[in-house]
């Protein structure tokens, strides 16, 4: 099933949008999906795009150091945060 460019930049606003609120906490992917109610493997392509693009940022360790196996956290770039904060004001 294909969905439009439109309802797909959307989507990615949500998940901006929700990692923008929860800045500078990461968050799984599990989460961001739940929050948006779409599907994981969806989100994950998407924060995949993102991440392409430099608005996000994968972490594969936990806040211990260990790295994760089979999970990643998500959250906003610097740079991305701060263009963002400046377009809220």
């Amino acid at each position: 099933m294909k969905i439009s460019d439109k309802k797909r930049e959307k989507i990615l606003s949500q998940i901006v949008d929700f990692l923008f609120l929860s800045f500078p906490e990461p968050r799984f992917t599990s989460l961001i999906a739940q929050e948006i109610a779409r599907d994981e493997e969806f989100v994950k392509k998407l924060l995949i795009d993102l991440k392409s693009k430099k608005l996000v940022k994968e972490v594969k360790k936990s806040p211990k150091g260990i790295d994760y196996l089979r999970r990643s956290r998500w959250k906003l770039t610097d740079e991305t945060y701060s263009i963002y904060k400046k377009g809220q004001h």
